[in-house]
């Protein structure tokens, strides 16, 4: 159907819009079906980053700017129709880091939340108040906001993972502050593992405060449990139509999301498994952790491997075929948004 046209406003309206700029006002009418959509509208745009265009020119930025000069030496990925804002959904930053041997990425903190999914390379580290945990591939770890954190590369290989902040949300709220650590390195104060030990084994100790208000006092969620898990679930019952076999990572002691503003998730597709479609007002970022397959996203279609990441925008219904076995893990803002009461979700 050919939309309707809009009227142009005649000379007495366009005389009074004039005025009242002037005095800081502007007229809702003509502009209320933008700001307020039938369903959501977003600028997001479905896309693919694939790893055999991502990695060569990670590794060229290795070259040209040091760990320690960048800061944090990260390959934005940005949105195709959010260009120069930094963003890979309206509410998300998502980002390629690389730490090369005998880097170090020097310690701050920030009110960000950060999580980082190790794509490739072991033996770096990320240290969060005082705790180093060894980086593996399909690691999930958690940077919780206001936590000083270093990264650095003690081994003999490049480093690479995935950043995911809620920089947009924070910059919504005008809520950003960063502070640099005295020194290059935190001091280490707890043995590696420390905070797993402790939480992570359906034990918590006795009047245990949690250490990170809302986020989960694990910050380490190691790739061969979870891998563990899906493996087993497989073979308990059959896979979601949707999503195959899909977790989210939790916070003990709450029971709730591991990070308050964002959900994060991993999931086992089988071999052949052509997922119903599915859309949730959650725009949400994909990091394919093993296997090959496709995704129909709205009219779009892309196919993937591993390392590659691809984007979900909100309300775009998505379908996902498995070529062999996939585990894919992912992010979203849906815990921000279930706390306001705003997620929603459709099947089919």
């Amino acid at each position: 159907m050919a939309s309707v046209p809009k009227p142009q406003p005649g000379a007495e309206r366009q005389d009074l819009y004039r005025r009242i700029e002037k005095l800081n006002f502007s007229p809702l009418w003509e502009v209320y079906h933008d700001l307020i959509p039938d369903e959501p509208k977003t600028p997001c745009k479905p896309a693919i980053w694939k790893w055999a265009d991502s990695r060569p020119h990670l590794m060229e930025a290795g070259k040209l700017i040091t760990a320690k000069e960048a800061l944090r030496r990260v390959l934005v990925l940005q949105n195709p129709g959010m260009r120069g804002q930094s963003c890979v959904t309206q509410s998300l930053f998502a980002g390629y880091q690389l730490i090369l041997p005998g880097e170090i990425a020097p310690s701050h903190r920030h009110t960000q939340s950060a999580l980082r999914f190790v794509v490739e390379g072991s033996g770096a580290y990320t240290a969060v108040d005082g705790e180093r945990t060894t980086m593996r591939p399909g690691d999930f770890i958690i940077t919780p906001s206001w936590t000083w954190h270093d990264h650095g590369n003690p081994g003999s290989d490049p480093v690479i993972w995935l950043d995911g902040l809620d920089l947009p949300i924070l910059r919504i709220f005008a809520a950003q502050f960063h502070e640099p650590f005295p020194e290059e390195i935190q001091p280490v104060s707890r043995g590696e593992g420390a905070s797993l030990a402790r939480y992570g084994n359906n034990l918590k100790p006795l009047g245990a405060v949690a250490p990170y208000g809302k986020t989960s006092p694990i910050f380490s969620y190691p790739y061969d449990r979870s891998r563990e898990t899906l493996a087993r679930l497989a073979k308990e019952g059959d896979p979601d139509p949707c999503h195959g076999w899909k977790m989210e990572f939790v916070n003990p002691l709450t029971g709730g999301p591991a990070m308050p503003t964002i959900g994060t998730f991993i999931q086992l597709l089988p071999k052949g498994f052509r997922s119903s479609p599915y859309r949730a007002t959650d725009g949400t970022v994909y990091s394919v952790a093993e296997g090959r397959g496709k995704v129909r996203i709205g009219g779009d279609e892309f196919a993937f491997g591993p390392k590659d990441a691809f984007v979900v925008p909100s309300w775009h219904p998505a379908s996902i075929e498995a070529d062999g076995e996939c585990v894919l893990f992912s992010y979203s803002d849906r815990p921000a948004q279930q706390a306001l009461g705003l997620w929603r979700e459709h099947r089919g």
